[in-house]
């Protein structure tokens, strides 16, 4: 989760609930479920809902904490 592109969406998901286009326009990314698959992969736990057809989304709902934030 250390690139500058899994930090954009984080940090957009770190303000609360954003839907595909949020994150497209606030991270300035495209392809928003494979980078949130990367997040998942990286232990941030990401929920998904679909409001509409084609219209989804994704909120925080917790990251993992390292070792170093566990202390």
């Amino acid at each position: 989760e250390t690139s500058p592109r899994l930090q954009r969406v984080l940090k957009a998901l770190m303000e609360g609930p954003q839907t595909t286009r949020d994150i497209q326009e606030k991270a300035n990314v495209c392809a928003v479920g494979s980078t949130v698959g990367e997040l998942r992969r990286n232990g941030i736990e990401i929920a998904c809902r679909c409001l509409k057809k084609g219209t989804y989304e994704y909120t925080l709902e917790r990251k993992k904490m390292s070792n170093a934030e566990s202390k």
